[in-house]
Formats: C-alpha cells, structure tokens, sequence
C-alpha cells in the first residue's frame, strides 16, 4: 500500500502533536552527600560511609532508589549492602542518613591514596534506572605502625651486622 504524498506531510504532523502531548515521566532531583568522604585506614581494616539523601520539597513525587553503581581503585573493594538495606525510596522534603557502603581494604594493601565513587540510580517509578546522584569518596592507606617499627629494627640490625663484619675483616 502506498501513502499519497499530500497524506504523509498532515500525518507525520498529526503525530508528532500526539507525541508531544503525552505526559512523560522525569526523575526529581536528590541530594547525596556523605558524612565523611575522605577516610584514613590500615590495610586489613573495612570502613563504612555514611550519606544523607534529601529529596527538595519542590519534588513532584516519591523518588524510587533502584540500584547503585560503584567504581573504586584496585585491590580495595565496596559492599553496598547498607545501601540495598537501608535506602528504598525518598518523598519530597525527606532526607535519609545511614550507612550507604562499606569498603574493605586488603592485609597487604601498599600505602597511599585508593579513589572511587557512589552512584545512586532510580526515578519516579520502581523500574527506573536513572542517574539521581554520584559521590567521590577517597581512602588514605597508612601502613601499620608496627610494621615501620618492624622495618625500623630490621634495617637497624642489618646496619649493625655490616659494620660489625668490618670491624672483624680489618682488625
């Protein structure tokens, strides 16, 4: 079946009216902060970030709180099960403060700074998966006091093992 020339104009018209008139569902906007996000810690340790999530009273609606998205530099890893527990859902003019993630940071883990980041996904429905929100975080590994004392007394005695083996060649 053909359309007629002089039909396709009025109908692609006609059609982009419907489309335009039909209401379409956006996310409100939410604020994610955490209490502390830069955080000190030793290798084998875990620390936990705790966020407030506050939802404007401007917003039109419930905002669902779907899933996450989380990235954070190797060999650190993140548990999101505080987020999966304690956040489902934010109603204008409400904010939430809990644990959000935890991230754990391996017995061998060398020193310095370890980067990553939160993200909080969801909208106006309980299928939604859009970007509501995203955190930087930072975790600062100090290596163990005791371990530099370790160090310390080894290189120490390694010191005073040479100069005692020089003393005894030249004497």
């Amino acid at each position: 079946m053909k359309i007629r020339p002089t039909l396709a104009l009025p109908m692609l018209v006609l059609t982009m009216g419907l489309l335009s008139t039909m209401p379409t569902a956006y996310a409100d906007s939410i604020t994610l902060t955490l209490t502390n996000p830069t955080q000190v810690a030793k290798p084998g340790s875990i620390v936990d970030f705790t966020a407030t999530v506050s939802a404007p009273s401007t917003n039109g609606a419930t905002e669902f709180l779907n899933g996450d998205s989380f990235n954070v530099t190797a060999p650190l890893s993140i548990d999101d099960t505080g987020f999966q527990v304690n956040f489902f859902s934010i109603n204008p003019g409400q904010s939430l403060t809990n644990l959000l993630f935890a991230v754990t940071i391996p017995a061998l883990t060398q020193g310095g700074p370890y980067i990553g980041s939160f993200t909080l996904l969801g909208g106006p429905t309980l299928s939604s998966e859009n970007v509501l929100a995203t955190v930087p975080f930072d975790v600062n590994v100090t290596p163990e006091p005791s371990s530099i004392l370790l160090l310390g007394t080894g290189l120490t005695g390694l010191a005073a093992a040479i100069k005692r083996r020089r003393t005894t060649f030249v004497g």
